[in-house]
């Protein structure tokens, strides 16, 4: 069952403001997550440390003006809400190369 182009659209802006890139492959994983966890091959705990991964590659990766703890905490919550499926994730701003530690938004 394919997902209706307007949920792909917005699926694919929550996926850019949480920091990740290939899209297409992220959009993939989330899918594949989400499956995976409904039918319980996967439980939550092997969600986490799925998402966890994530976070500390984006923060890996990140300029050295934004990697901080408390960036890995924003892009941490952001995929919380991003495998919950359908949550809203916020603004990519706050995570763009312009941003800095102290401007950091605490959705």
């Amino acid at each position: 069952m394919n997902m209706p182009y307007e949920k792909q659209k917005k699926l694919h802006f929550d996926v850019t403001n949480v920091g990740l890139r290939a899209q297409a492959t992220a959009v993939g994983l989330v899918q594949l997550c989400l499956e995976l966890r409904r039918t319980n091959i996967l439980d939550e705990a092997a969600i986490e440390r799925i998402k966890d991964t994530i976070a500390d590659e984006v923060s890996v990766t990140a300029p050295r003006a934004l990697a901080s703890q408390r960036y890995r905490g924003e892009v941490k919550t952001r995929l919380d809400k991003l495998f919950a499926g359908g949550h809203e994730v916020g603004s990519a701003e706050a995570l763009s190369f312009g941003a800095t530690p102290d401007n950091l938004s605490d959705e």
